[in-house]
């Protein structure tokens, strides 16, 4: 219902080696996920679980084919195939569910124990947290996977959390005889041809035809940078002219639909991967958005693009949304993008005009309308609509006005200010290391940090609620279930992943998978006391499947 959903924020971070150029960052990478996961003190942290690579489907297309392994990029091949799962063995029948459905009514499945020479196998570059999320170096970046959440301020305060991971690996890092410097930075973009992706998302009705999803999804997601762009200095994805841009993922942006995630990159991505049932569920993941620091600009990123589902899951779509089709999806992306005036109009496939404000009002309009006639509208949906109209009202009226709660201005601000008092060019090189230092997570170093001092920035989520975060699961979701496993059992978790927990009992001569394919189950309501009377993971099975044929379970 509206802006509820399970939704989540993959981010993969900048980073260097401050005075080493020629640096391997696949190496750093794997430095800050190890430095993070085996700090001293860091039990708490989780970081001993692998990933459990098993169910995972990347090459599936939701257009209704599967691209072929051999046809695949090696950036697509995400399902680890180097290193694949056990296989599976003695698959037992029945659900497993304690008395009164207090578990998370899960299918168990027994695994062959892995070799001495699969264990053996690095375990540094994929951890799993103990607030259910993912650490991991993906390619070439360590990536901060957030955990299932069901709603957008969760999303912002679990992705904020992400942040004092990657500088608590700094820090570990930073006290570790023999480790090198590390930098690390919330941006998508090193300004000489590289990006790396900030990706959302979104669990959406699988009775959603995804032609809709492209249809009416495309002209949203290319104007919605207006209010949740991270802006950037450089035209051109080498930075090969001069001047400043709304987005940092626009000018990467090369296809209108695809499957790919590292090159040929489209708005609307085809992964058919949904970590959750399928019959019930496909997962929309979007490659475009931006990495953002401003609570607004996440909140509002991950608001609206929910409420714009929540349109199409009820089957009816306005005319008003049809009239939006853009006759260059792509080519208006980099418009929109290096257009700070907010003036640009762009043409529609039936030769009409709009600009990037007036497209975003018309689904605002349409959205906020079918809400009205839902008659259901909770507090935080009206909030998302709230804020959305007046951001919106406020970029309209002078950018300025906004500079507190969207990120692309509150960043040519401070870059403006610069040139004036110095008199620079857009290329000189003093801007591009601003626009570097605004996403240095050093406290010290951050410009962005700077601007929170100074209680210039609007935040949405108090301090102490992201520390918390940074090791506690949402209650909510089945992260909850996932993050408490790891945290309560180390040493008896021999996997984890967005949709099961394999567990390494004593005595057992099989791992065991918790399969958990409902995202809204495995809750602290769900789960908790459950847990709480479990001391041991053979305690949480025995409770798990008390009451399926052969196993009397628990009272």
């Amino acid at each position: 219902m509206s802006v509820h959903r399970p939704m989540g924020i993959e981010t993969e971070y900048g980073i260097i080696e401050p005075g080493n150029p020629s640096s391997n960052p696949m190496v750093l990478s794997a430095h800050v996920v190890a430095a993070y996961a085996g700090a001293p003190g860091s039990a708490g942290r989780g970081g001993h679980v692998r990933w459990d690579y098993a169910g995972e489907d990347p090459l599936a297309d939701a257009r209704g084919f599967r691209l072929d392994r051999a046809s695949a990029h090696p950036s697509q091949l995400t399902d680890d195939p180097e290193h694949p799962a056990p296989p599976e063995e003695d698959i037992p029948a029945g659900e497993a569910a304690p008395p009164g459905g207090a578990g998370p009514g899960v299918r168990t499945t027994t695994l062959r124990r892995p070799t001495p020479a699969e264990l053996a196998l690095p375990t540094a570059t994929n951890a799993v947290l103990t607030n259910g999320a993912r650490l991991y170096v993906d390619h070439a970046h360590p990536e901060y996977s957030s955990p299932e959440v069901t709603n957008p301020l969760d999303a912002v305060r679990w992705d904020r959390a992400g942040e004092l991971v990657m500088r608590g690996a700094m820090d570990a890092l930073r006290h570790s005889p023999g480790m090198p410097e590390v930098v690390v930075y919330k941006n998508n973009v090193d300004g000489k041809g590289a990006a790396y992706g900030t990706h959302e998302n979104y669990l959406v009705s699988r009775e959603v035809n995804f032609g809709d999803i492209i249809r009416y999804l495309t002209p949203f997601f290319v104007t919605r940078p207006i209010f949740c762009g991270a802006g950037r200095v450089g035209l051109g994805q080498r930075s090969e002219r001069a001047g400043y841009q709304i987005s940092q993922r626009a000018d990467y942006v090369e296809n209108d639909v695809g499957l790919e995630t590292t090159f040929n990159r489209p708005i609307i991505n085809t992964r058919d991967e949904p970590h959750a049932d399928a019959a019930r569920f496909r997962r929309l993941h979007v490659i475009g958005g931006d990495a953002n620091l401003m609570d607004v600009s996440t909140y509002l990123k991950m608001g609206t693009t929910s409420l714009v589902l929540w349109l199409l899951e009820q089957g009816e779509v306005p005319l008003e949304l049809d009239a939006l089709m853009l006759a260059n999806p792509v080519g208006e992306t980099w418009e929109v993008s290096h257009d700070v005036t907010l003036t640009h109009r762009l043409t529609l496939a039936d030769g009409r005009e709009m600009t990037a404000l007036e497209i975003q009002r018309v689904y605002l309009r349409v959205v906020a309308d079918a809400l009205t006639q839902a008659g259901r509208t909770d507090q935080a949906t009206r909030d998302v609509v709230e804020r959305w109209a007046g951001v919106l009202d406020r970029l309209a009226t002078d950018p300025a006005d906004a500079a507190a709660e969207v990120e692309w201005v509150a960043k040519l601000e401070l870059l403006d200010g610069m040139r004036r008092r110095g008199g620079l060019p857009w290329d000189h090189p003093k801007l591009a290391a601003l626009d570097l230092q605004w996403s240095d997570l050093r406290p010290e170093r951050s410009i962005f940090n700077r601007l929170v001092a100074a209680g210039r920035v609007e935040r949405l989520v108090p301090d102490p609620e992201v520390a918390a975060a940074e090791h506690t699961p949402p209650a909510d979701t089945r992260a909850w279930f996932r993050g408490q496993v790891v945290a309560r059992y180390p040493g008896q978790v021999a996997g984890a992943s967005w949709e099961s927990v394999v567990l390494d009992l004593p005595g057992h001569e099989h791992l065991v998978r918790v399969p958990m394919t409902d995202p809204l189950r495995g809750t602290r309501q769900h789960v908790g006391a459950l847990l709480e009377r479990s001391g041991t993971a053979a305690e949480l099975l025995e409770a798990l499947t008390a009451g399926r044929p052969g196993h009397p379970g628990r009272a």
